[in-house]
């Protein structure tokens, strides 16, 4: 673990006395699952971070940052910061088989976003939070207003 920073997920584990799992074994769908969740409340946590708002105020920014074509662009600024392992697992994300698609989305956009969702469910699951954090920075548009 990260020094200063909190392994959520290993908290969860101690906490409800879940084992160990080798994350290898799970799915490039599982990882954007988790991922899917993780990356919305970051969103979240900054828009509520920054203050008390309207809560339809809140919704329509985070839906503007956590959509398919949004994820798509965040993963294309921060894709030549990737390691080759982070890279293997947007790659296995992005390449994934889903029996559904977002409506308002390419399908070019919606695998990268899957890919991208991957990658930061990996990194949750693993524990590395920084990297997560520091990756959802670098994805973020300069000057991302919250």
């Amino acid at each position: 673990m990260e020094t200063g920073v909190m392994d959520f997920m290993a908290e969860i584990r101690k906490d409800f006395g879940l084992e160990e799992t080798d994350i290898r074994t799970y799915s490039p769908l599982t990882l954007a699952y988790v991922g899917d969740a993780v990356y919305e409340l970051i969103i979240r946590s900054l828009l509520a971070g920054k203050g008390n708002a309207q809560v339809n105020r809140l919704h329509k920014r985070a839906s503007s940052l956590v959509n398919a074509g949004a994820q798509s662009d965040s993963l294309e600024r921060i894709r030549e910061a990737l390691t080759e392992e982070e890279l293997h697992v947007f790659r296995r994300g992005r390449n994934a088989n889903s029996a559904t698609m977002a409506k308002h989305a390419t399908m070019t956009d919606y695998r990268k976003a899957t890919g991208f969702e991957a990658l930061m469910g990996w990194l949750y699951l693993t524990g590395q939070t920084g990297r997560l954090l520091e990756l959802v920075r670098l994805g973020l548009e300069d000057g991302a207003e919250f």
